[in-house]
């Protein structure tokens, strides 16, 4: 029976692709319809049980009446049908109604609504563009997807718990109390505005100190995991106490934030407590004036002391449930900052993929400048010709990784096109444009997984025949079959640490050159894919990249400009434009900017030359 309720929400069902609503209530009205009928089931359940546990107050006071106007030996005799409907009702109907209410709540509501809103927010948020992840920290925005599933699932969850309950205790407090003598209803009455008016006064001051508490929060989990990614440099810069100074300039600010909030609820809290006392002592006190007055019974007491006792201690419940509610809310509208913001590179509606058959790469006056006014790339035309293998040059700044950047997509276009066998990247699909192309960068980052994953993340179905073909082309099969992790576990199955961190340079670059040998994609580009090389291991498989870069269109970058004189053809940018272009022998004879920076490196003297404007 468990596992049937744990399957009514299907955690991984199609949902629409698109950005949540960034409006609070759109927000959670986006994810709650997605299990309305079981919300809907729960609120129904949770009438039901206050209904009933209304019931037992108002059997209390009848008990009472019943003890008083029948003799003793008389008495089940008079009231076994009633005493037996009083046993169904505490023994069986409220106990099945608090396991289905449970059930509903407990096993398919928490794990798998929340499971469901945290996958929906995942898919969404990681096919951001690559500016998104520039500008926030990486453990932030884990934290928001991860928080803000489980806060809006508990909020709307106590929402319909702490409705009824307001509801129906209230109501029928009210109702009970007026059949007894209406005036026993006045104290009540009195009590519901001021606890009104206690809740509009502290709510919207704790809703905005939850949200600061959450913002703080998030910045806390961001900094310190942007330390521990970090460590290496934290160690080598014998940086910690400056490292300790930035996490609790962090830690402060999250202290003042839930302070703030913890004041707001200790105000409510003793608010809350004296209207409590009031209420309890005034309607027992009219109650028993009324009693000697003649106008109510002893059950009438009973009953009415009893339910405001009651209340008294569902007010607290209220009270911390309205602040949870709050808190949840604000560290919702938290995660709605990083969450609901729209995608800055989007397909077109039913994008095609992209067909590759010649793969001719054609820029057509490109613009771009990252959102600025200019000084990156401005008005560049570059035409790569089928199989041609090319080589980007020029000093750091000069447009070359951008060039490449805006080629994958990664960002999108200010101005002009880029034409793959005539096809407008800005018009096929994100996804078929990067499957085609394949990249070995400088900045080598691999995922914290085994080896072979690594190597699989360039063809998923490849079989271990080309899995080890490509090791082998890379010059990989040494190091990897002498890995051992912290398990033990060996070779292709080895975890490589976070970002690769437990190879070294030279090791990750031949596990990044071994997959996309892996990928064998038609478009082939190399940013500094041999930099982390020493010059032994470089030549080893130099006549395999040779290899690898046979029947494809090549864009390579390298600052080594040894590794890259040999490419069909040259081309040298300078602020974000085309300066020369040609072949080695042409570009030396020219004596222009590529003649002087080959003159620099060959005379024994790498220097790095003028920046351009960023």
């Amino acid at each position: 029976m468990l596992r049937w309720f744990e399957n009514l929400i299907d955690v991984f069902a199609e949902s629409p692709d698109r950005a949540p609503p960034d409006k609070v209530s759109r927000f959670y009205a986006h994810y709650l319809k997605q299990a309305w009928g079981l919300l809907l089931v729960m609120g129904v359940l949770g009438l039901a049980v206050a209904l009933v546990e209304v019931a037992l107050f108002e059997f209390i006071g009848r008990l009472v009446d019943m003890a008083r106007d029948t003799p003793a030996p008389e008495f089940f005799d008079r009231h076994g049908r009633t005493l037996a409907w009083m046993a169904f009702v505490a023994l069986i109907a409220r106990p099945l109604l608090i396991a289905l209410a449970d059930l509903c709540t407990h096993q398919a509501i928490t794990p798998a609504l929340t499971a469901r809103i945290r996958w929906q927010n995942h898919r969404y948020v990681v096919r951001q563009s690559l500016s998104f992840f520039q500008n926030d920290y990486a453990g932030r925005i884990a934290n928001r997807i991860m928080q803000t599933g489980a806060s809006l699932r508990e909020s709307a969850v106590q929402i319909i718990d702490a409705l009824w309950y307001v509801t129906v205790y209230t109501t029928s407090a009210l109702v009970l109390f007026a059949q007894a003598d209406w005036r026993l209803t006045l104290p009540l009455v009195a009590w519901v505005v001021l606890y009104a008016a206690t809740l509009a006064f502290f709510i919207p001051r704790t809703k905005a100190k939850s949200w600061e508490a959450s913002q703080s929060k998030s910045k806390l989990m961001g900094r310190v995991v942007d330390g521990y990614t970090n460590i290496a440099t934290l160690k080598l810069f014998s940086h910690t106490q400056q490292e300790d100074a930035y996490v609790a300039q962090a830690v402060r600010e999250n202290l003042r934030g839930v302070q703030g909030m913890t004041r707001q609820t200790t105000g409510m809290d003793i608010s809350m407590a004296v209207l409590n006392g009031l209420l309890v002592t005034v309607t027992a006190g009219l109650g028993l004036w009324l009693w000697s007055q003649g106008r109510i019974t002893i059950g009438d007491i009973a009953l009415s002391t009893g339910l405001v006792i009651r209340i008294e201690n569902m007010s607290g419940w209220i009270m911390w449930v309205v602040n949870g509610i709050f808190e949840d809310v604000g560290t919702v509208q938290d995660g709605m900052t990083t969450i609901a913001q729209p995608r800055q590179v989007r397909d077109v509606p039913d994008a095609p993929p992209l067909r590759v058959d010649r793969g001719e790469v054609r820029f057509e006056a490109i613009d771009f400048h990252y959102g600025k006014r200019g000084g990156v790339i401005s008005g560049l035309d570059l035409v790569v010709r089928p199989g041609e293998k090319i080589g980007l040059v020029g000093p750091s700044g000069a447009g070359k990784s951008t060039l490449v950047n805006v080629l994958l997509r990664l960002y999108d276009l200010e101005g002009g096109r880029i034409l793959i066998d005539g096809q407008d990247i800005a018009g096929v699909n994100q996804e078929s444009l990067r499957g085609q192309i394949g990249v070995v960068t400088q900045d080598t980052s691999l995922l914290h997984r085994s080896i072979r994953e690594n190597l699989l993340y360039g063809r998923p179905d490849a079989s271990d025949a080309q899995l080890q073909a490509a090791i082998r082309q890379a010059r990989a099969e040494g190091f990897i079959a002498g890995l051992v992790d912290g398990e033990g576990r060996q070779g292709l199955d080895a975890q490589v640490g976070e970002r690769g961190v437990k190879l070294s340079g030279g090791q990750r670059q031949r596990i990044a050159i071994a997959r996309v040998l892996l990928k064998d994609a038609p478009l082939l580009v190399l940013d500094e894919a041999t930099s982390a090389l020493d010059s032994e291991v470089e030549a080893a498989i130099q006549d395999n990249l040779d290899q690898l870069m046979a029947g494809k269109t090549v864009i390579a970058i390298a600052h080594r400009l040894s590794t890259i004189a040999r490419m069909d053809r040259l081309v040298v940018m300078e602020a974000g434009r085309i300066v020369e272009t040609g072949t080695h022998a042409e570009l030396i004879a020219a004596g222009g900017l590529y003649a002087r920076l080959w003159a620099r490196q060959t005379g024994g003297f790498v220097a790095a030359d003028a920046q351009s404007p960023p």
